[in-house]
């Protein structure tokens, strides 16, 4: 269980008794959510994704350091990681030579850090292709190999879940709600659930909306009706949430992809 599902069933101040004891109150309860227990696949699957991001945000952090580093000498870089690559090494000439060593030597650091996440990164498309629950994910728009294995390595069959509503609900897509008085009250989404996953879902929904204009789908027709009316980064959300509820049907259903 979560421990803020436990919470609530503790009497009074927070020792391992009283913990004890309310965790045995709150896995009585009949609509008591329970975190699901996941195979040794799943959690090999989600080690290859650990380390990969891992990978990831360490050259992110290579490469704005560079940029910082640079920008104390006057030279002010763009944030595309491109861009940084393709300009820091005409700028090592002009660069005293201490700083010029200390620059290289992150540069280099990050090129070795990404070629350490492309390896990774074949590696779970690799298994994808094996995976017949991923390969069915992956067959809706804006749900690519990285994020079908994910999905897969997270939930496996999503039979944990009623429906589709309680599964975006879970990953945080859904407005928070403070409801009283007859009176419905609905905020920003409440980022709940997993992060990785749900961020995943959010950068297939942003790569669907950009290319939603030369698409006569009708994901990419909703998509673009929905940005019109409630702004891009709503629509973004919107299309994450959906996506992750058709994403349950194509997981727990065996369904045909859904609009």
């Amino acid at each position: 269980m979560a421990p803020k599902f436990v919470t609530p069933y503790r009497k009074s101040g927070k020792n391992d008794g009283n913990d004890a004891e309310a965790i045995c109150e709150a896995v009585a309860r009949p609509n008591m959510r329970f975190v699901p227990v996941k195979s040794i696949e799943q959690q090999a699957d989600l080690t290859l994704h650990r380390v990969r991001q891992g990978f990831v945000e360490e050259r992110t952090a290579m490469l704005n350091r560079i940029r910082g580093l640079l920008a104390e000498f006057g030279h002010v870089l763009p944030l595309r990681a491109a861009e940084v690559r393709r300009r820091v090494p005409e700028l090592l000439e002009v660069l005293p030579t201490r700083v010029a060593n200390c620059v290289r030597d992150l540069l280099e650091h990050a090129i070795r850090l990404d070629a350490r996440a492309l390896e990774y990164e074949r590696e779970i498309r690799a298994h994808v292709r094996t995976n017949a629950l991923a390969r069915r994910a992956q067959t809706r728009q804006g749900i690519g190999p990285i994020t079908a294995s994910a999905l897969v390595a997270t939930v496996g069959n999503a039979h944990d879940f009623k429906n589709g509503r309680q599964f975006a609900a879970w990953l945080g897509l859904v407005p928070r709600q403070y409801s009283t008085g007859g009176k419905t009250r609905l905020g920003h989404i409440t980022k709940r659930g997993d992060p990785y996953l749900r961020t995943l879902l959010v950068m297939g929904a942003r790569a669907v909306l950009q290319n939603a204009a030369r698409l006569n789908d009708p994901l990419s027709r909703w998509a673009l009706a929905v940005q019109q009316r409630r702004g891009y980064h709503r629509a973004c959300i919107a299309i994450a949430a959906k996506n992750a509820r058709v994403a349950w049907a194509l997981l727990a259903k065996d369904t045909a992809v859904a609009t």
